[in-house]
């Protein structure tokens, strides 16, 4: 039996913490990992006890939202609050980080960003990243799935198969075998 790779480990639970996202606009969650073991997480969302974008909708000035805390920042601020050191570490993210995530990652010493997903790469950003040492790797999720989108999914093809049902030209074990394959798949 194959394991999954360390980066894909990692990758998968920064994917996981994105699910806790409380931002419309997008769902990010990082990891922070030394020596092969996770130190810290973090997503992004409101400041603790404030409103959040999912409740009240995102508050955006100048094409960002400013409620949000990003995912990366929450990691550190994470280690920062329970006095863990992030120099030398690792951080896997769900998309590149932004411009301000970029120096904040940059001033605590992580060494390496692993990101899933393109997002916006700041040409300064990286930039800096590659001044400073910092290297980027891109690690997209491929050994597992984390779909934020199942219960429509679901929905939509229980909804097709009940259309389908409908239709009397369909052939009767077609429809059956259909129903079965989809009872499969999705069964609760």
């Amino acid at each position: 039996m194959d394991r999954i790779s360390w980066d894909q480990y990692f990758m998968a639970q920064s994917h996981l913490l994105s699910l806790r996202s409380t931002c419309t606009r997008l769902m990010v969650g990082a990891t922070i990992v030394r020596d092969k073991r996770i130190i810290a997480g973090g997503y992004n969302g409101s400041v603790s006890g404030s409103v959040h974008c999912v409740d009240d909708g995102c508050y955006v000035i100048d094409g960002h939202c400013v409620r949000t805390v990003h995912a990366e920042a929450n990691a550190l601020l994470q280690c920062a609050k329970f006095g863990v050191p992030t120099e030398n570490a690792d951080i896997y993210v769900t998309h590149f980080p932004c411009l301000q995530c970029c120096k904040q990652l940059i001033q605590s010493g992580i060494k390496t960003v692993y990101y899933a997903a393109d997002y916006k790469n700041h040409p300064y950003a990286v930039q800096l990243f590659d001044e400073a040492g910092v290297e980027t790797k891109k690690v997209e999720l491929k050994d597992l799935a984390v779909d934020t989108n199942f219960q429509e999914k679901q929905a939509f093809v229980k909804q097709l198969i009940q259309l389908l049902g409908d239709k009397e030209q369909l052939d009767d074990d077609t429809l059956a075998s259909i129903q079965h394959q989809a009872h499969q798949i999705f069964a609760n």
